[in-house]
């Protein structure tokens, strides 16, 4: 379980602006005030930071008697401090402004911006290092912490002029540290400024990423763009492209369709365009590049047609991101179909728009949420889905021979599994049109049974033990997948 960031923040910061954005408050917390105290606004009862550092504590032991790791959202990258527009301190500006933070050489008295906030932290210089270290460590030793996701990572790789740095102090000396050897290390691996390190991040075997290319290339298959299937096909298959090339294996490659940036699941397939006016930013903020489809209307609609097709995509990337190689990771309120009503940064609304809508998880339970629990499932099931090594051509037989044509957008494959035969059949429609797909033979002694038809109503679209199958095709709707399991 990955929190976003619980170090101490100030939720009141918008408020400092001219022209106070008075209805939003910082709720995501990415603009840390101290790197060694958890959030006391958090804890349940008063007390301060006392109690929020010893409810954070009995949090971790909770989910770790539950066999549930926690990873922390850290952000390291900038502080709460002023930019040169609003020059208030809060931070290390008032101590030494020259060491922690990242200066224009012409021009001293201006702070270089890499990471959006208007301040960049100085991370490399020896000083910045050691006080990351430490904050690091004090996490793991005092809170049992099992990983860290680095918010906007590439920061971290740019020295104290932000020019990037091939083998950065902080990122090697993190991997190598001892207390911080059994974390598991996640990059966010690009800035605000450019420095995008998907598949290139320093890594020293150890570092693992947020595939962004992962989520660009499994939306941009899944609507149905022209080209994409081989690209896909890379992806699911754990992104050798990326990671095999610079000796990591296919679990360093986080995969995801949906963070806490940019739209949720549902709105993935409910708006082609951002709506963030309630942010008071007049639209400027929030990507736009979503690679998103309304699947024919934009956002609420009472259309049954439309809403069946959403359906079907939203089941469609899980199924996707459930059978990739790599590490999976989900966004929370997706498995019941939460919706922020095309806002895709959110990041100041502490409302119903970033809040757990249990009850809409009760009304949903039998339909998204149960396809999804039972994926995962699924997953967890078979361990030829989570290989630690990449396939080879002896793992996977795909049945395509005509890659180069742009217009297909129909993929099918078997993953093969050599200890039991127990293979895997996979199909994903991404045309507007039914599709006749030839069904290969079984394994010897087996036979297929559907598990996974996401154009079936629930409880049809996902049946754990399977239905026989005994034809040797199948009709796969528009935008829908199936898959077939070999069993005895």
């Amino acid at each position: 379980m990955e929190l976003l960031p619980v170090f101490e923040f100030d939720e009141l910061e918008l408020k400092r602006f001219p022209n106070p954005r008075d209805h939003m408050v910082n709720t995501w917390g990415y603009s840390t005030i101290n790197f060694f105290a958890p959030m006391s606004r958090y804890a349940s009862a008063g007390g301060g930071p006392v109690a929020a550092s010893k409810e954070l504590k009995q949090m971790v032991k909770a989910f770790h008697n539950s066999g549930i790791e926690v990873i922390l959202d850290v952000v390291y990258n900038h502080t709460n401090e002023a930019d040169d527009v609003n020059p208030y301190m809060t931070s290390f500006r008032g101590i030494d402004n020259k060491v922690y933070y990242m200066l224009d050489l012409n021009n001293s008295a201006q702070l270089l911006n890499f990471s959006g906030c208007g301040n960049t932290l100085n991370c490399n210089h020896p000083v910045v290092k050691e006080l990351v270290l430490d904050s690091l460590r004090h996490w793991v030793k005092e809170y049992h912490i099992d990983g860290f996701r680095f918010d906007l990572a590439s920061v971290l790789c740019r020295g104290p002029d932000g020019s990037p740095l091939d083998a950065p102090p902080l990122i090697k000396e993190i991997a190598k540290d001892s207390v911080l050897s059994r974390c598991k290390i996640i990059a966010e691996p690009w800035d605000c400024g450019g420095l995008y390190l998907v598949g290139r991040f320093p890594n020293w075997d150890r570092w693992a990423e947020w595939n962004g290319k992962y989520r660009d290339d499994i939306r941009r298959f899944i609507k149905g763009d022209p080209g994409m299937k081989g690209v896909f096909a890379t992806r699911v298959s754990g992104s050798a492209d990326l990671y095999q090339v610079n000796n990591r294996k296919p679990y360093h490659s986080v995969n995801f369709v949906i963070a806490h940036d940019g739209f949720t699941l549902c709105d993935l397939v409910s708006y082609n365009s951002k709506h963030n006016d309630a942010n008071g930013e007049g639209g400027r903020d929030g990507c736009n590049d979503n690679y998103s489809w309304n699947c024919g209307i934009e956002g609420e609609t009472n259309d049954l047609n439309v809403l069946s097709l959403r359906s079907r995509q939203m089941k469609n990337f899980h199924v996707a991101l459930m059978i990739s190689q790599g590490t999976p990771m989900m966004l929370m309120g997706d498995e019941y179909g939460h919706t922020r009503y095309g806002n895709n940064n959110s990041y100041g609304h502490d409302t119903h728009i970033n809040n757990f809508q249990w009850g809409q998880l009760e009304e949903r339970k039998d339909g998204h949420f149960r396809f999804f629990s039972e994926m995962i499932k699924f997953r967890h099931n078979h361990p030829i889905l989570r290989r630690d090594r990449f396939l080879n051509k002896n793992d996977v037989t795909w049945h395509e021979n005509r890659w180069e044509n742009q217009d297909s957008k129909f993929l099918a494959f078997t993953i093969h599994d050599h200890s039991s035969g127990g293979d895997i059949y996979l199909a994903f429609n991404a045309h507007e049109y039914f599709v006749d797909a030839v069904i290969p033979p079984p394994p010897h002694h087996k036979s297929w049974s559907r598990v996974v038809d996401t154009n079936l109503e629930s409880p049809k679209d996902i049946v754990p033990e399977g239905v026989p199958f005994t034809g040797s095709g199948y009709r796969i709707a528009p935008y829908s997948s199936i898959l077939l399991k070999a069993k005895p």
